[in-house]
């Protein structure tokens, strides 16, 4: 039991919470419940987790703002918890780093298969960013240490990346002059389907290109290919830390 996946679930209705972490554990997972953002920040001080159900809805800092910080901070998957027809919060959740959704109410024999979902492939894709673990990548102009998550310039500039973006460049740079289409990159990134919610890499993209292009509107490393998707069109030089 202890081997099992430890899920944490975050959510300020204790009917929710409780009915979720009686099931995951009749499914063979471990669950922690915590009540809003300021209880999970003390519970994942003290432990480590496989996966995080976080409602978008909750009293002080709402998922959203949660989703956001944990994304830039650790590399951890989310399923979000959202209201039902509420495509915009879907949307932004996405965007700022959740790997997928759920709308309530929900069935949890749903929940549960998309959290094992979640997790098979985040195993799966895992050698993606192992392939390039303990290494400096140079592309560009840039220099990616994936250790420490830090692109700096040639000019010694440092320029953050959320957990979002630090996965889609890793996966871009482990794949030079490819052409990845949209629902490859989401699938590598997110590990989901496209759906409705395509789009989705496009804004990831435009804010990456914000962040490592000389002039964004005219990108030369991350480029759009027509009816393809986007290609890293620079070489890639790979080094130990």
């Amino acid at each position: 039991m202890t081997d099992s996946p430890h899920i944490l679930i975050v959510d300020d209705h204790r009917e929710i919470r409780d009915a979720v972490s009686r099931y995951l554990e009749k499914n063979g997972f471990r669950a922690t419940t915590a009540r809003d953002a300021v209880e999970m920040d003390a519970i994942l001080a003290k432990g480590s987790f496989d996966l995080i159900v976080l409602d978008i809805m909750m009293p002080g800092e709402d998922g959203i703002s949660v989703c956001r910080r944990l994304s830039a901070s650790m590399a951890i998957p989310i399923l979000m918890l959202t209201a039902l027809g509420d495509d915009t919060d879907r949307i932004i959740g996405l965007e700022v780093g959740a790997d997928d959704y759920l709308p309530k109410p929900f069935n949890p024999r749903e929940l549960l298969a998309r959290i094992k979902a979640i997790l098979r492939r985040s195993a799966r894709h895992a050698p993606v960013t192992d392939d390039l673990a303990g290494a400096r990548v140079r592309f560009a102009g840039w220099c990616l240490n994936t250790d420490r998550r830090l692109l700096t310039a040639d000019d010694g500039r440092t320029v953050s990346l959320t957990t979002a973006e630090f996965k889609l460049l890793t996966v871009l740079l482990a794949r030079p002059r490819m052409i990845l289409s949209r629902d490859q990159l989401l699938d590598l990134t997110a590990g989901r389907s496209a759906r409705v919610f395509d789009r989705a890499i496009d804004n990831q993209v435009s804010r990456l290109r914000r962040k490592i292009e000389i002039d964004p509107a005219n990108p030369q490393i991350i480029t759009t290919v027509r009816s393809g998707g986007y290609s890293l069109a620079t070489d890639v030089e790979t080094g130990p830390v």
